[in-house]
């Protein structure tokens, strides 16, 4: 039976069994999982692809054909704007669209919604980039490299966004204030995988940055964060 998701390339490699939700097509890293963590938390119904880097999923034709750049997450929404499918990619572009459709997560305060994007921002340029680099250098190929000036620089600089992250918390609750938004889906994943999947906490002195703390332990506790860190599971 035809569906309206039939015109993309991304649903012959992964078959939508529910092609009237939204499709998710992603795998459990820090920039993965702000797309699930934000759907579980909006409670939008969708269902979840796994692009497996180990057989390089993401540069498949048909994944490409969905998310140019070649990078998770990527979604396909079979309700898109004007009522027709739209595909997108970039997990900061997914997370505004999704915060957009919902009606939640980002403010309608015309000052706070721009405050709330500019944090969102901050991750996108600032902390997945740095934080991402110190990961190579520090537990990946990059470790064995002899020069050890790459990773000093990445250590500084993730030092560096986190006292800016630190001077932000005092006395909020979240990023941007009382309310929890996209900026602190698209933020928590990236400080919790340094701290833990990187193996950075001495290094970047994490004991030093005590609002940083308390508002990752929040974002953990939340019951949604703690489903969408799994999705899509793994095989």
């Amino acid at each position: 039976m035809s569906t309206r998701l039939d015109q993309f390339a991304v649903t012959r490699k992964w078959p939508a069994s529910h092609p009237e939700r939204l499709q998710l097509y992603s795998l459990p890293t820090p920039n993965g999982v702000k797309a699930s963590i934000m759907l579980e938390e909006i409670g939008l119904p969708y269902e979840a692809h796994l692009v497996s880097f180990e057989t390089n999923d993401q540069l498949t034709p048909e994944f490409i054909s969905l998310s140019a750049n070649n990078k998770i997450p990527a979604i396909l929404d079979p309700n898109g704007p004007n009522g027709e499918p739209l595909g997108l990619f970039e997990s900061g572009a997914i997370l505004i669209y999704l915060a957009e459709k919902s009606g939640l997560l980002l403010p309608d305060d015309p000052a706070l919604r721009m405050e709330t994007i500019q944090w969102l921002m901050f991750q996108m340029g600032g902390i997945g980039p740095m934080f991402g680099q110190l990961g190579f250098f520090h537990k990946f190929a990059g470790r064995e490299y002899e020069d050890k000036r790459p990773l000093e620089r990445y250590v500084t600089e993730s030092k560096r966004l986190l006292r800016v992250l630190e001077v932000q918390l005092k006395d909020r609750d979240w990023v941007t204030g009382p309310d929890y938004t996209i900026a602190d889906i698209a933020i928590f994943p990236w400080v919790r995988n340094l701290i833990g999947f990187y193996e950075a906490a001495d290094l970047v002195e994490f004991d030093k940055y005590p609002n940083v703390q308390r508002v990752l332990a929040a974002f953990v506790d939340r019951p949604a964060v703690q489903r969408g860190l799994q999705i899509p599971a793994r095989n």
